[in-house]
C-alpha cells in the first residue's frame, strides 16, 4: 500500500461528500448531517489507515507518503503533499475534532431546508482544506491552501453565527487577507531568490538557499506576519475573540483548535527551516511578543462576561507559550510547542463545545446569566470542570506535560522569559476557576420567568424551596434543563479520553514529532544548551584526582 495516494484520498474523500451535501434537494435536506458525519468518520478511518501503514516514526527521510506532480510547470508549482511526524499528528486531529464537531453541530440549523444542507456542506468542505495546508510540501501549494481556507469560514461565521456575526466575518476575513496578501509577496520573492525551474516551490529546494542577510530577514518579516495573523499573536490577534462570539461552538472549535494550528504550524515549517539566520535574528522580539500575549490573553479572560470571548482570550494566552517553546529553539521547548498544538486542540474543543451545551439550554453567552447549574446538570458540571482543569494545566491532564516542556525548555536558554510566562499558568487558574464558580456554584436556578412571579420548583428539590421560603435567590430560567443525553455524552467522551490518556501517556506522540524537531534544529543551526556530568568511572576518578 506504499504506493496509495493517502493524502489525496484524504482530502478527495470529504470534498465529494461535501459536494453530495450541498447537492441535496431541499426536502431530503435531513440527510445532510448523517451523511457528513458518515463522510467524517470515513476519512478517519482512512487517515488512521493511512498512519498505520505509510508511516514510519523512525524514518530518515523528512517527508512520507509523498506525492509529487507538476501542476503549473511555467511558474514552478508542483502538486507535492508529504508528512513529518508535525504534520501526521495535527492531520490525525483535524480528523477526529471533525465529526465530534459534527455531531455537537447537530442541532445548530433546526429550520433545515437549504440552510441546513449548506451548513453541514461548509463544515465537511473546510476538512479538505485543513489536509491540505498541513500536508503541502510546495510553498505555493500551501498558500493556495492557506487562503482557500477562510472561504467556508467567512461563510460559517457570516450566515449561521448569531449576533454581530457579520462584522466579526469581515474582521475575520480581512485579517487573514491581510496577512495572506504579504505572504503572498514573500513566496513570489522567495521564488525569484530560488533555483527556478519547474519544481522551484519545492521546500527542498528553498531550503539553505544563499542569500543576503537582509533580503532572508524580509522574507522571514513577510511569512511571520501571516503566521502571527493566523496564530494569533498580539498585536494582531484583535479577530479572533469577536469571530469565536460570533460563530456557532462547532465552528469555534474548528477555527480555534485546528485552523489557528496553521500559523503555529508555518512558523515551524516554512520560518524557522527556509530563513535559519533571520529566525534566530528575530528570536528575541518574537519571544518578548509571545511572553506578552502569555499574560495579556490570561488578563482580559478574567474580565469577560461572554464565556466565548474568555474561552478565546486563553487561546491567545495558550498562542504565545507555544511560540515561545518554538522560538526557544531547544529540542524540550520545540517538542513541547508541537505536543500544546494537539492538546490544545482537543482542550479547547471540550471547553467551546460545554460551553455550546450550556447556551443550548440558556440561551445566553453572558456568565452572569448562569449560576448553580451543578445542582442541576451534574454531568455537564463534570465535563465542563474538567475542559477547564485541562485549560489550566492541572497535572494529570494533556495540557499539563506540553506547558512544562515548554517552560522546563525555554528555561535553559531564556530563563527570564519563561520566569515570566510562569505567570500564565497562575492567571489560568484565576480565569477558569471563577468562570467555574459563577456558571456552576451557588443556589440552583428555578423554572419561571424573569423577574418577580411564582416560579415552578422541580420535583426532587427540597433545597430550592427551602431556599426559597427564606428569601434566597435563586436565578430564574425560563424552561426546563436538562442533563447531557447521549448524543452530547458521544461527544464529550472522545475529549475527555483524550486529555487524560495524553496526560498520562504522551510518549507516541512525542516519539512522532520528535526527529522533525531535531531536523528542525539542525536546520536552524542550534543546539541544546546542557550541563556535563560525570558519564563513567574514568570521569569520576578524574574528577577527584583534581580535587587533590
Amino acid at each position: 500500500m506504499d504506493n496509495m495516494p493517502w493524502l489525496t484520498l484524504l482530502m478527495v474523500v470529504p470534498l465529494v461528500g461535501a459536494g453530495v451535501v450541498a447537492a441535496l434537494p431541499s426536502r431530503s435536506s435531513a440527510l445532510a448531517k448523517p451523511i457528513a458525519l458518515g463522510v467524517s468518520l470515513l476519512t478517519l478511518v482512512i487517515g488512521i489507515l493511512a498512519t498505520a501503514t505509510s508511516f514510519s516514526r523512525g524514518a530518515s527521510e523528512q517527508f512520507q507518503m509523498v506525492e509529487q506532480h507538476e501542476w503549473i510547470p511555467q511558474f514552478g508549482v508542483s502538486y507535492s503533499l508529504g508528512v513529518d511526524g508535525i504534520a501526521i499528528a495535527l492531520i490525525l486531529m483535524a480528523l477526529v475534532l471533525m465529526p465530534v464537531c459534527l455531531l455537537a453541530a447537530w442541532n445548530d440549523v433546526p429550520e433545515g431546508g437549504g440552510r441546513e444542507k449548506g451548513y453541514y456542506a461548509l463544515l465537511l468542505l473546510l476538512l479538505p482544506f485543513m489536509v491540505g495546508v498541513f500536508a503541502s510540501t510546495d510553498v505555493f501549494l500551501f498558500y493556495v491552501f492557506f487562503e482557500a481556507m477562510l472561504i467556508p469560514v467567512y461563510f460559517l461565521i457570516g450566515m449561521y453565527g448569531g449576533e454581530r456575526r457579520q462584522a466579526a466575518a469581515l474582521k475575520f476575513l480581512l485579517f487573514s487577507l491581510a496577512g495572506g496578501l504579504i505572504m503572498l509577496a514573500g513566496v513570489i520573492a522567495l521564488y525569484v531568490q530560488g533555483p527556478g525551474g519547474s519544481e522551484g516551490f519545492l521546500i527542498e529546494r528553498l531550503t539553505g538557499l544563499e542569500m543576503s542577510a537582509n533580503t532572508e530577514r524580509w522574507l522571514f518579516v513577510a511569512f511571520f506576519i501571516a503566521f502571527a495573523v493566523k496564530a494569533p499573536m498580539w498585536p494582531v490577534h484583535t479577530w479572533l475573540p469577536d469571530a469565536a462570539a460570533a460563530s456557532k461552538p462547532a465552528v469555534a472549535t474548528l477555527l480555534v483548535g485546528v485552523l489557528d494550528k496553521v500559523g503555529t504550524f508555518g512558523m515551524i515549517r516554512f520560518c524557522l527551516q527556509l530563513f535559519p539566520e533571520a529566525s534566530q535574528w528575530a528570536s528575541p522580539l518574537v519571544i518578548t511578543l509571545a511572553v506578552f500575549s502569555v499574560l495579556y490573553g490570561a488578563i482580559l479572560a478574567i474580565g469577560q462576561q461572554d464565556m466565548m470571548r474568555l474561552i478565546a482570550f486563553t487561546s491567545i494566552s495558550h498562542f504565545g507559550f507555544i511560540v515561545l517553546g518554538i522560538f526557544a529553539f531547544t529540542s524540550v521547548s520545540q517538542a513541547g510547542s508541537n505536543l500544546y498544538m494537539i492538546n490544545h486542540g482537543f482542550a479547547t474543543a471540550a471547553l467551546f463545545l460545554t460551553a455550546g451545551m450550556l447556551i443550548a439550554r440558556n440561551g445566553s453567552q453572558r456568565i452572569d446569566e448562569y449560576g448553580g447549574w451543578q445542582r442541576v446538570t451534574p454531568v455537564l458540571a463534570g465535563v465542563f470542570l474538567i475542559a477547564g482543569l485541562a485549560t489550566l494545566s492541572l497535572p494529570g491532564l494533556s495540557t499539563f506535560v506540553s506547558e512544562f516542556l515548554v517552560i522546563s525548555g525555554t528555561w535553559s536558554r531564556h530563563p527570564v522569559a519563561a520566569a515570566i510566562a510562569v505567570w500564565g499558568v497562575v492567571l489560568a487558574a484565576v480565569y477558569i476557576l471563577l468562570m467555574y464558580k459563577r456558571i456552576m456554584t451557588g443556589p440552583p436556578p428555578v423554572v419561571g420567568e424573569h423577574g418577580d412571579g411564582e416560579a415552578s420548583v422541580p420535583p426532587d428539590t427540597k433545597y430550592i424551596r427551602a431556599d426559597l421560603d427564606a428569601g434566597r435567590p435563586h436565578r430564574r430560567i425560563t424552561g426546563p434543563v436538562t442533563d447531557l443525553g447521549l448524543r452530547e455524552k458521544v461527544v464529550a467522551a472522545p475529549l475527555i479520553a483524550s486529555l487524560v490518556l495524553l496526560g498520562f501517556f504522551p510518549k507516541p506522540v512525542l516519539d512522532t514529532i520528535d526527529p522533525a524537531v531535531e531536523r528542525t534544529l539542525q536546520i536552524v543551526g542550534v543546539t541544546d544548551t546542557a550541563p556535563t556530568a560525570p558519564s563513567g568511572p574514568a570521569d569520576a576518578g578524574s574528577t577527584s584526582g583534581s580535587d587533590h
